[in-house]
């Protein structure tokens, strides 16, 4: 299956790219560098020198422009060339790199890999809770031997925790919850609330609680396209409806390596108005709750991927079950904008971005605000 590109994607945690040095990785199925110039502004080109095709990956940053390994010349983070060592120096017509649109937000450096001409800052969401001037935060990387719908499908149905995760994440009384799915547009929220839960000790002490603590759980996930999300559990003592939640929210990107390998990016942030139990709990939070995943999830994706093979999803005949119906939904949006890109790449299709907008988006913000304010 082809990508979605007129969006904005993940290239790399902030903290992943050293001062000066190129940074090489695949994105999208493109061989890609990333580098800070001598202002410290990331720029995200193709790895590729358009000389003689050397790997610009391997060259270094030479008075802020990333010099070819190979014949010395010089890119700016357009993509222009800069610097010609040679005869006259002369800068040759053809001496220009793909370069992409990307900003630095949120801890992380994101790419539009489409139009550039669509790429607009007002179209990436916001996360509040990993402002950095009002919350501590922290954030991790995985790579996922699985393509990044099957992930997506993995964090809409929660249910799993049950199954997958029993002496961690999950309980007996996880998939008995049911599960409420809302759409708005391009946008799927689904939500759980799972009454009178004795919590596992390694989810009890995320949250500061006794081993055996009682409460109601809720599991609210927000997905939009093409696959970052937001996850907001919370908890409140059970049977005190009016009481209020305590909230743990994280942001979760997803950016395609290849049509089967994906890149995992997942951040943590609280008030930092909570002092010290703030680092503490974000800290726990991406080196103890998504031990998880690493050890559990990642090995489950990996064989589904490989039970699948190179075939497409739906001409498996997937046997749905309810606890499908976000991830379904979020599968036939992902085909639908697909169509809608390839259409307008071809003339036919109405010229405007293939992204998310509106209300869509306002839902995705109070569904991450929801979860700092808990």
């Amino acid at each position: 299956m082809p990508f979605i590109e007129n969006a904005w994607y993940v290239a790399a945690l902030s903290r992943e790219l050293p001062p000066a040095t190129p940074f090489a990785r695949t994105l999208l199925g493109r061989a890609c560098v990333l580098v800070r110039d001598g202002a410290g502004v990331v720029g995200v080109l193709d790895d590729r020198c358009p000389h003689r095709f050397a790997p610009l990956s391997r060259g270094q940053v030479v008075d802020g422009a990333l010099a070819c390994p190979y014949h010395g010349l010089r890119f700016a983070n357009d993509g222009r060339c800069v610097h010609n060592p040679h005869g006259n120096g002369r800068i040759p017509a053809g001496a220009r790199v793909r370069a992409y649109p990307a900003l630095e937000r949120h801890g992380a450096v994101w790419f539009w890999p489409g139009d550039p001409e669509r790429a607009d800052a007002a179209l990436l969401p916001e996360w509040p809770f990993l402002d950095e001037r009002t919350h501590v935060t922290r954030h991790g990387y995985l790579e996922t031997a699985a393509s990044y719908l099957l992930s997506v499908d993995n964090l809409l149905d929660l249910s799993h925790f049950q199954f997958l995760h029993p002496q961690t994440l999950g309980s007996d009384a996880v998939a008995q919850a049911p599960a409420q799915v809302h759409y708005d547009g391009d946008r799927v929220l689904v939500q759980r609330e799972i009454p009178r839960e004795t919590l596992q000790p390694f989810v009890a002490e995320a949250f500061g609680l006794a081993p055996g603590a009682t409460v109601t759980r809720r599991l609210d996930v927000a997905w939009q396209p093409p696959a970052v999300l937001t996850i907001d559990v919370a908890i409140r003592p059970a049977g005190e409806a009016g009481a209020p939640w305590r909230g743990a929210p994280s942001a979760h990107w997803l950016t395609p390596r290849t049509e089967t390998t994906a890149h995992y990016f997942f951040a943590f942030g609280l008030p930092r108005g909570m002092g010290d139990a703030a680092e503490a709990l974000v800290r726990h939070a991406v080196d103890g709750l998504m031990q998880p995943f690493e050890h559990e999830d990642l090995p489950m994706l990996a064989a589904q991927q490989q039970a699948m093979g190179d075939a497409d999803f739906w001409s498996l005949g997937p046997a749905l079950l309810p606890v499908d119906a976000g991830a379904v939904r979020a599968r036939r949006i992902v085909e639908r904008l697909l169509r809608e890109e390839r259409a307008a790449q071809a003339g036919t299709a109405e010229d405007r971005p293939v992204t998310l907008h509106g209300r869509a988006q306002a839902l995705m913000a109070q569904a991450a605000a929801r979860g700092v304010a808990s």
